[in-house]
């Protein structure tokens, strides 16, 4: 089965790391901007007509930021134009200081089952620093609202003047609110943002401490019972994000809205980043892609590779094989001996092994490069 994402590009405030397509100065175009969302499906239904769809995912930006009747009707859009199952994973990003008990309502009421809320940080004066809109106590109301709903707390690691003890308050706080599924992600200083200005001061912790902070926070998500199924995601038993898992199977997705990214039938394609152009497309009928690409076998393969070695279960060497006509084991026997120490395999699986998970991209390199 393959999977929905939907970008909602509006927010009331960018964040310092932010370097996603997002306006907290256009959130007057919301009603416009949906209504070309809810178009674009429908010029996309034909196409897709033959596809099963078991996850829709609502990212932005902020989606809980615009009115929520705008996301009641997108999820309607998508059950009307797409072949989407009777127990889909629905899922809304939201920013625990733009809900309200209200919104959390219509949500459930029109079909959303999966919240990932964005914690980030149980410090208030973290928050601040990073731009959040929403602090600790915000947080905590957020998650009231949520009780007996399936939700992910987002967790970020090597912020300024950060500790293992703040990261540790930070899983601790998100547990106790009854999260399911916890996201611990390093942050990414990227060029262009006004956190990157940090990073050139060295004012963010070094490559160590953020390791440590990890390592510590991992030893904590398992002591409070979230297995960790991919470098940065841990959940409860059962409570893995379908959505997700999609991607690091390698599985077909589509997107829709500003900047969002599909990949269909081996080809991949992404729409504008440009809010003005996106709109232009829509409103004339056109399909709002920027970059197209076909990935031929040798790609396919090593992308499969690079998102199932991000995995705890690793590559499923049947599946490999199926898919690739190759023994794994065989073909990479040379990037497995100098890797040795930091892979292990069965005649089932091929993995990282779980302590070096974290600094995973140096072993993968080696598995790209034959």
């Amino acid at each position: 089965m393959a999977g929905i994402y939907v970008h909602i590009p509006f927010c009331k405030a960018k964040c310092r790391y932010c370097d996603f397509a997002s306006f907290p100065d256009k959130i007057t175009f919301a009603e416009s901007y949906m209504a070309c969302v809810y178009r674009e499906m429908a010029l996309r239904k034909e196409d897709l007509k033959d596809y099963v769809f078991d996850t829709l995912y609502i990212g932005g930006g902020t989606p809980s930021v615009v009115d929520e009747s705008y996301i009641a009707m997108l999820v309607a859009a998508a059950k009307k134009n797409f072949n989407l199952v009777k127990d889909a994973e629905i899922t809304i990003e939201i920013n625990p200081g733009t809900v309200s008990a209200g919104k959390i309502d219509l949500y459930r009421k029109c079909g959303i089952n999966r919240y990932s809320v964005g914690l980030q940080s149980a410090i208030d004066r973290q928050l601040r620093e990073l731009g959040r809109i929403h602090t600790l106590n915000d947080f905590i109301a957020c998650a009231k609202l949520l009780k007996g709903q399936n939700f992910n707390a987002d967790v970020m690691i090597g912020l300024k003047d950060q500790t293992v003890a703040d990261v540790l308050q930070t899983i601790e706080v998100a547990a106790a609110n009854s999260a399911s599924h916890i996201s611990m992600y390093a942050l990414t200083p990227e060029d262009g943002t006004p956190i990157y200005t940090d990073y050139l001061n060295g004012e963010l912790p070094d490559g160590d401490e953020v390791a440590a902070m990890y390592a510590a926070g991992v030893k904590r998500l398992q002591k409070l019972g979230f297995e960790r199924y991919e470098v940065s995601n841990f959940a409860k038993k059962g409570m893995e994000s379908r959505h997700n898992l999609n991607y690091w199977r390698r599985g077909e997705y589509i997107g829709f809205g500003v900047s969002a990214s599909s990949c269909i039938n081996n080809i991949r394609f992404t729409n504008t980043f440009d809010l003005d152009e996106y709109f232009k497309c829509i409103l004339s009928g056109h399909l709002p892609i920027i970059d197209r690409e076909e990935v031929d076998e040798e790609g396919q393969k090593e992308e499969f590779i690079m998102l199932a070695l991000r995995t705890s279960a690793g590559i499923s060497l049947k599946t490999y094989s199926s898919l690739f006509k190759s023994d794994f084991l065989a073909e990479f026997a040379p990037a497995i001996k100098k890797m040795s120490e930091y892979v292990e395999f069965s005649d089932e699986f091929f993995r990282i092994k779980p302590q070096y998970l974290f600094v995973q991209n140096s072993i993968i390199i080696e598995f790209l490069s034959v």
